[in-house]
């Protein structure tokens, strides 16, 4: 017996979630970003690698550091926003594997002694997490405005100087205001996307 999502949650967080521009005033509390990321880490990651690391900007000093690195076009409703997520990535993740994956107990060797198998985990997994990431703050009630758009190594360098860190992509991050939207896209069919084999 298959099991159904209840539609509303489905349609929270896919049909009738938008990619929002504007958000209200209302400030998103440090208890809600703490259970966002606890919703999203459960999610899978390649070897439990959990790679993915959030700064949360909020502060008004924050948002001006983060200002030089964005686009022109991303630039007023990202300072505007309550939060902005700089969702990175550990290059040196596999420094906990092993308690987070006990299983294989060669994981670490495998990706300390291979920069580029690293690097590749560390944005795919990242990238998962990220989603995940997405999902559960509109669970919770909040909208996001992922973007890309930004100097990466600007970011970097203002946020992450050691190295250690790198940004995937931001997320803007408050409760939506629609009149900010644009109108929503048509999707892709299932026969567009995809094949049964």
């Amino acid at each position: 017996m298959s099991h159904r999502a209840d539609t509303a949650a489905l349609d929270l967080a896919f049909r009738q979630a938008r990619t929002f521009n504007k958000f209200s005033e209302q400030p998103v509390s440090e208890a809600t970003l703490r259970e966002i990321v606890e919703l999203a880490q459960w999610g899978p990651t390649a070897m439990n690698s959990q790679p993915v690391r959030h700064v949360f900007v909020q502060s008004a000093e924050a948002k001006q550091r983060l200002a030089p690195a964005l686009s022109a076009g991303n630039l007023a409703k990202t300072l505007a926003a309550p939060v902005t997520v700089i969702v990175a990535a550990d290059s040196r993740f596999y420094e906990h594997l092993p308690t987070q994956f006990p299983s294989f107990p060669g994981a670490h060797d495998m990706f300390a002694g291979n920069a580029a198998a690293a690097a590749g985990t560390a944005a795919l997994s990242s990238h998962l997490q990220g989603a995940y990431f997405i999902i559960a703050a509109r669970l919770l009630g909040l909208d996001c405005g992922p973007m890309a758009g930004f100097d990466a190594a600007k970011v970097n360098a203002e946020f992450f100087p050691d190295g250690r860190y790198q940004v995937q992509f931001l997320i803007n991050l408050g409760y939506g205001d629609p009149s900010g939207n644009h109108p929503r896209g048509p999707r892709l069919s299932f026969e567009q996307t995809s094949q049964l084999l």
